[in-house]
């Protein structure tokens, strides 16, 4: 608590005075242009690895990066994400997940989590992603865990996609929806190709022309 307490108070005098005007400009209104989806982990710092300023990203943060599909389990990410894509319209969605991730984790050692009904339920959500492991991680743990984290992006931006607003949006071209994968132990951030199924270095993604 004493870190929060300091690093407040050096918020409040050392770093809003250089950003006064630049919040004046946000305090009664918002135009992200990206929904960031991503995990509760606190390694995890978006804004940080981005080099976001404030009003940039639209943030959602839920254990694993789950989005529920859409009817499943109404709640705050299937509000958030009808929020960010009816009101702010927002034109990316990005779910990101982690290296080392705790959630996915779980589900890949099957541990039992009957003393925690509430996560049981909600890594419910990650069964999908069984279905998107990568056979070339063959027998290696380290590589199927990491493969499975991975295929949970995949699968996550499945559900997303299952989501009307989202759907609507997509089909009329007014919003891409995009699957991420951050490396905490080397800073690189990985997207997700649909046209080879595999995971590419984000500078690749940077280097191709916006559409």
């Amino acid at each position: 608590m004493r870190r929060l307490l300091d690093g407040y108070a050096r918020f409040r005098h050392e770093v809003f005075p250089q950003w006064k005007d630049h919040f004046h400009l946000l305090a009664e209104l918002q135009k992200p242009d990206t929904l960031f989806i991503t995990c509760a982990d606190s390694r995890v710092v978006p804004t940080m690895i981005f080099q976001s300023e404030p009003g940039d990203l639209f943030l959602c943060r839920t254990a694993g990066n789950i989005v529920p599909p859409y009817g499943a389990m109404p709640g705050g990410v299937s509000a958030t994400v009808e929020y960010a894509v009816e009101v702010l319209h927002v034109e990316h969605i990005v779910v990101c997940g982690h290296s080392d991730c705790g959630a996915v984790k779980a589900k890949f050692d099957r541990r039992d989590l009957s003393g925690l009904p509430i996560t049981a339920q909600w890594l419910g959500f990650m069964d999908a992603a069984w279905n998107y492991l990568d056979p070339a991680c063959g027998d290696d743990p380290h590589a199927q865990y990491t493969s499975l984290i991975h295929a949970n992006v995949v699968a996550q931006v499945e559900h997303l996609k299952t989501h009307p607003e989202v759907a609507r949006r997509l089909e009329a071209g007014k919003l891409q929806v995009h699957g991420w994968y951050y490396d905490i132990l080397t800073g690189a951030v990985e997207a997700y190709d649909e046209a080879t199924r595999n995971f590419r270095p984000l500078e690749d993604l940077a280097q191709t022309p916006a559409k």
